[in-house]
């Protein structure tokens, strides 16, 4: 059975729509990821994961790769 988690990121530089569906594609091209949803007045990322197919690490690293900076939120 397939479980899954939410992570919440705080993404940092995003200033536009467009910041917003760069940072959900990277966010959606990740491997193990189920679901997305990017808030830009508020910086976060909320994405479901299935666990044990993709990580925070990951996650952060593509929207770094995307030109933009994460970081977990508590």
């Amino acid at each position: 059975m397939n479980t899954q988690k939410e992570i919440q990121l705080k993404i940092i530089g995003m200033s536009c729509q467009g910041c917003v569906n760069a940072v959900r594609s990277a966010l959606e091209n990740t491997s193990g990821v189920l679901e997305c949803v990017v808030d830009l007045e508020k910086g976060l990322a909320r994405v479901k994961v299935e666990e044990g197919k993709s990580n925070e690490a990951q996650l952060i690293k593509a929207v770094q790769e995307a030109g933009y900076d994460a970081e977990l939120t508590a």
